[in-house]
């Protein structure tokens, strides 16, 4: 209470002109206001629609300020006499036109003139020095800004460092792809290797056979040529009327040597199924069943 009680005392020794304590004060009698001495030379001016103050001078009388709102409406927030720049150093109060806006309205938060404190829209609000809410208010929004840069930073920070990532992905699958492709590869040799071999097998028991068989042919053949040559001299000699001539031929064969050409051995040829070749068949069901297996490694 006794804080309260100094905090009302000390609201009570503020001057509402300069908001600083009281300076040789004066009372401005038809409203009864305190000031400073300099803040009431400030506001008092020598003009015929201003209240005698009692010293010689003139001042607005409080009847001529804007008064409260009409009841019905809010007045909480009254809304900031509107400003225009009657310089390019100062704004100017429009409600009090050779008044600079100098304190600012903390209820309503609008820069404003001393005489809207004292007397206008502003009397009943808490106001403050227009440079004390204008360094505090540029001090906050610089550490906005500053918190923004910061947080900036920290955001193209994480885009760099995901973009990196992205990057060292790229290059991981390429080299995990590379990898791949060479144990593929290596498989594909080894089929192409043992593919080989078994087609040199089947190639050398192919040879080996045909040779078998086409030595049989020529062998064969021979025989056939002999006697058909040996048939060929027969058939002239049969021809031949005359003993003592047939019996001096050339080249003819006692009769026995045409019976034993006749009973050559037909047993050297090949046996039957000679010609198969399925022996050679392979199953790779097994081996392609394995190979659809094929997976990556885990951690495990």
């Amino acid at each position: 209470a006794e804080a309260r009680s100094m905090e009302s005392l000390e609201k009570q020794l503020i001057c509402p002109i300069c908001l600083e304590m009281f300076t040789k004060p004066v009372v401005i009698l038809p409203c009864q206001h305190n000031l400073c001495r300099k803040c009431a030379n400030d506001v008092f001016q020598v003009r015929p629609d201003r209240l005698p103050t009692g010293g010689g001078g003139w001042i607005r009388p409080p009847d001529q300020q804007p008064g409260p709102p009409a009841p019905g409406r809010a007045a909480q927030n009254p809304p900031p006499p509107p400003l225009h720049a009657k310089a390019e150093q100062h704004l100017m109060c429009e409600e009090h036109e050779d008044e600079r806006i100098n304190i600012y309205c903390l209820r309503c938060e609008a820069p404003t003139c001393s005489l809207c404190k004292v007397f206008g829209a502003h009397k009943d609000c808490e106001v403050a020095p227009l440079p004390a809410v204008y360094q505090r208010q540029k001090s906050e929004l610089s550490d906005g800004i500053a918190m923004l840069v910061a947080g900036n930073d920290r955001i193209q920070a994480i885009i760099t460092q995901m973009e990196e990532i992205c990057h060292t992905i790229e290059e991981n699958g390429r080299r995990q792809k590379q990898h791949l492709g060479l144990r593929f590869d290596s498989l594909y040799g080894i089929l192409e290797e043992r593919k080989k071999e078994l087609l040199q097998s089947i190639a050398r028991e192919q040879e080996a056979k045909v040779q078998r068989v086409r030595s049989l042919i020529r062998q064969y053949g021979d025989h056939l040529e002999t006697s058909s040559k040996l048939v060929e001299s027969a058939i002239q000699a049969m021809e031949e009327p005359q003993m003592a001539v047939y019996l001096q031929l050339p080249g003819l064969c006692p009769p026995c040597r045409i019976t034993d050409m006749s009973k050559v051995s037909m047993s050297s040829r090949p046996e039957p199924g000679y010609e198969n070749m399925d022996h050679f068949s392979i199953n790779v069901d097994y081996v392609a069943e394995m190979l659809r297996t094929i997976e990556f490694q885990t951690g495990d």
